[in-house]
Parts: structure tokens; sequence; C-alpha cells
């Protein structure tokens, strides 16, 4: 089968940094699906582990988590689909990745696609779907349901793969005032078509523009990037009793800023479940069929931003660099082999 991986890790400038190769297709054992992937997309994860898990000499690690396709064949123990049904997911971030023609993963964390969306809108979603609702509903404890509900939350990086996802969820599953921050006018509108009640530029002083929009106050915090360096002015702006969730990788945080509010610090981690496979592992197989009636009721829609081209190193190399910039809007997809 075709597929795309890497020998050692490498700047993305680099032509070795990603390459084109030949792997033998796998066979599904226990759970596993084998699917036939149609389209993958790329997040700031493939980005970090291509720079920072090199695999042994003389290998070939695949990158990829997020997928659309259709499964192919199926292990002994499935009994949640069958070949021929169309999926989506997010992988396991220790299995090989979905840069391959086929790809295997646990039934368990793979949802049935979005009846409304082509296999390029619907790997757009599983990744960034995931984080975004466990974050919301597990980590921060939100209740799902659309009373009044007297907090706002501050999602930092609305305009990224999970926080567009996350200004959906809370503005149309809960009663919050939802504020994002982003730097650029055409995030900001993103933010804002995606349902924010308001934008802050998280480039300036942020307290004064949360105080100045006169919502109620900031009971939540949903720090999606270079949270070391927002860190101290979300601890003053988070209210008494507030939470704060994050899911990137700061090195340093000073946690005793939240001490004299009483407040909370929550980590995010999407592929906790399916890495140390937990007794409800399957919740995230469930999370993704919601997601998907969501989306074919019109509730949430797609995050796509921009199909960049079939699946295969060259594209896959502009992909990451994209990424890499920190300047994209929404997710990337490639289509195709």
């Amino acid at each position: 089968m075709k597929a795309v991986g890497y020998a050692k890790s490498l700047p993305i400038a680099d032509a070795q940094s990603l390459i084109d190769f030949e792997a033998p297709t796998p066979e599904p054992k226990g759970r596993d699906l084998r699917v036939a992937v149609k389209a993958i997309s790329v997040n700031p994860v493939d980005t970090k582990v291509r720079m920072r898990a090199a695999p042994p000499a003389g290998e070939m690690k695949i990158l990829g988590y997020d997928a659309a396709g259709v499964v192919d064949a199926v292990g002994p123990e499935v009994t949640l689909f069958k070949p021929g049904d169309e999926v989506f997911y997010a992988g396991s971030i220790l299995r090989p990745g979905t840069n391959a023609e086929f790809h295997l993963v646990d039934e368990r964390i793979v949802g049935r696609k979005p009846k409304s969306l082509s296999f390029a809108q619907a790997a757009a979603l599983p990744l960034t779907s995931i984080t975004a609702w466990e974050l919301l509903f597990d980590r921060l404890a939100v209740q799902p349901g659309k009373s009044i509900d007297p907090r706002s939350l501050l999602i930092v990086g609305g305009a990224g793969g999970v926080g567009s996802i996350l200004i959906q969820l809370a503005r149309r599953l809960t009663g919050l005032a939802v504020i994002a921050t982003a730097s650029r006018p055409e995030s900001t509108r993103w933010c804002l078509d995606l349902g924010a009640h308001a934008v802050i530029d998280h480039a300036s002083a942020m307290k004064e523009q949360v105080t100045a929009l006169k919502l109620p106050p900031v009971t939540l915090i949903a720090a999606l990037t270079n949270t070391e360096t927002h860190f101290p002015a979300l601890a003053d702006i988070l209210a008494p009793q507030g939470k704060i969730g994050l899911i990137d990788d700061p090195a340093i945080l000073n946690a005793s800023l939240l001490k004299p509010k009483a407040a909370s610090l929550h980590w995010e981690a999407m592929f906790a479940r399916s890495t140390f496979q937990t007794a409800d592992m399957i919740a995230q197989h469930r999370l993704l069929n919601d997601v998907g009636s969501l989306v074919d009721n019109g509730v949430l829609r797609t995050t796509l931003d921009k199909v960049v081209g079939r699946i295969n190193a060259g594209t896959l190399r502009q992909a990451h660099e994209t990424i890499e910039s920190g300047r994209s809007t929404g997710k990337l997809v490639l289509e195709g082999w």
C-alpha cells in the first residue's frame, strides 16, 4: 500500500522530512477495523511528533491521526461496524498513523461518518471534536443544555481547529456567553461566524478588553495556544472558583496564581483513553456518533478550511509548514491517493 512517513526527525523544509514509500497492508485483529483511507487532516500533534519521535534506525514512521474512509475488513471481535461502513476517527498515538492507504484502528474510538458530509469535510472533525467535547464537558464539567448559564467561557485561540469546534459546542449546546480570542481580521471573522458572542485580541491586554464587554464573569477558560505566555493574564481574568483547561505543552506554569481564587487547572489529552485502554474508551465512539448526528441535524458544521491536495509527501509537507507557521484557521485536509 502507499504510505507517507519519515526515517529521521527533520525540519519540514528538508525534502526527506516526509517521503512516499510502499508498506505492507496490515491485517486486522481483535477489535480492529481496517479502513480504506479516503481523506485525512493535519493537526499540530503531527508536526510535534515528527520532530520529537524519530523511528528506530532502518524503520519508517507513519504519521496522521484524523481520517475518514470506508471499513475494508474487520477483526474477529468487532461488533460495531462491518465492511462497507463509512467512518471517521482520530486514531491512536501508539499505532501507525492514517497517512496510508489502509489503516488499523480500534472500533471503540471510531464513529459513523456524518451522512451530510464528504470524506474531506468529515476528516476535518474527529481529533478537534473529541478534544473540544472532552475539554468542555468532561474537564470543565459544563452541563449541556440551553438553560441560562450566568458565566462566560473564554477560548484562547478561537480560530484554530479545537477552538473552531469549541465555539460551536459552547454556543449551540450550552447557555454560556462565548468569548474567543484572535489576532487577525480573518480569524476574528471566522470566530464570529462560528457563533462567538465576542472576540478580543490576545496580542493586546486581554483583561481590559474582557471588562469592556460587560458580559458575565469569565468562570471558565479554554487555553488552547501559547498558554505559558498568556497564563498570568488568564489567572488575573479568571473569576473566583473558576476553571482553566489547557491542551498545549507549556514548559512552566505558576499554578500558585490560582490559589487565592480557589481556582483549578485541568489538562485535556484526547489520546489518554486509547493510550491507557481505559474502561470508558468506547465513550469516544459514542461522542463521535453524537457529533455526526449534530452535523447531520445542522447544529454543528465542518471546520474544513482548505483541501490542500492529494495524500502524498509533497502535499503533506506543505500542510505541515502551514501548521508550523501558526497562522492557519480551521483545518487543512488532504483527499485521495
